[in-house]
């Protein structure tokens, strides 16, 4: 079947941050840079999407100038680009001692986000100083959950023992999966939110208060909670760094982002008119 889109097409774009908008080395190439500017100058909508906090994601929206509406946590929280909450979704609190206890069976080091904080068991435990410099500032090390009334927006699970992971997810997904969303954002963090909180959601979100059909939303990103938006936008890509399955289950595939993917991306399933078989 052959499929023709354009520009005209494509109303919104909702992109990945870390794997796809990014280098590796969590940096902003010149090139992804002016395909954003590229997007907006054609009337086209643009926005970010992560599991980072809101925090982690302000020099992005600073340096891009967005302003659409951003989703941070996967989803639990929908901010303005100045960082003013619309909707937050925090994790049902009888859910929280369950996950917690799932993950430290499992030997995983659980982090939690409220919406302005950061909290570790241990201030330079595995992936923390990653972390750090990543979203540029620093975390607290405190108990998990000193309160129970207090609001969590996400945990974290973190090891890079693939196969302690792989238990945790499918353990997480048996006991709760009805009261949280479990996903993995980085092959080391299992991201735990509101069941409502994932990326499928972030696309009817948006579509809703942004007033663009979902088949007219372009979506782009590299891990498996991405698979997500890929079923319920009417463009979906795939960086080549991801893993096969995520490759699988969108419309289209770009480079790596080690080869300027986001920006080919762009150029290609957005700003031009092209035709796939």
């Amino acid at each position: 079947m052959n499929v023709t889109t354009s520009a005209r097409d494509v109303r919104l774009v909702i992109a990945d941050v870390d794997g796809t908008l990014l280098t590796p080395d969590k940096l902003l190439t010149p090139r992804a840079r002016a395909a954003v500017e590229a997007v907006t100058k054609a009337g086209i909508a643009f926005t970010i999407t992560s599991g980072r906090p809101p925090r982690g994601m302000k020099m992005l929206i600073d340096d891009l100038h967005l302003q659409s509406p951003i989703t941070a946590f996967n989803g639990g929280l929908l901010l303005q680009p100045d960082l003013s909450v619309i909707q937050e979704q925090a994790i049902p609190s009888e859910a929280i001692p369950q996950v917690v206890d799932i993950l430290t069976r499992h030997a995983l080091d659980v982090w939690s986000y409220t919406d302005t904080e950061w909290r570790v068991p241990s201030r330079h435990g595995p992936h923390v100083d990653r972390e750090e410099w990543t979203v540029k500032f620093a975390p607290t090390v405190a108990p998990i959950f000193p309160g129970a009334a207090e609001r969590v927006i996400k945990i974290v699970g973190v090891t890079d023992d693939r196969r302690a992971m792989a238990r945790a997810i499918e353990n997480v997904r048996r006991a709760c999966g009805e009261h949280v969303s479990a996903a993995l954002s980085q092959p080391y963090y299992l991201d735990v939110t509101h069941p409502s909180a994932n990326k499928g959601e972030v696309v009817h979100v948006l579509s809703r208060l942004l007033g663009v059909p979902t088949a007219q939303i372009a979506t782009i990103g590299d891990m498996p909670n991405d698979v997500l938006m890929f079923e319920r936008s009417g463009v979906s890509i795939a960086m080549a760094n991801a893993t096969a399955d995520v490759q699988r289950a969108a419309k289209f595939v770009t480079s790596s982002n080690t080869e300027e993917g986001f920006a080919l991306a762009m150029e290609r399933f957005v700003l031009s008119t092209w035709s796939a078989t």
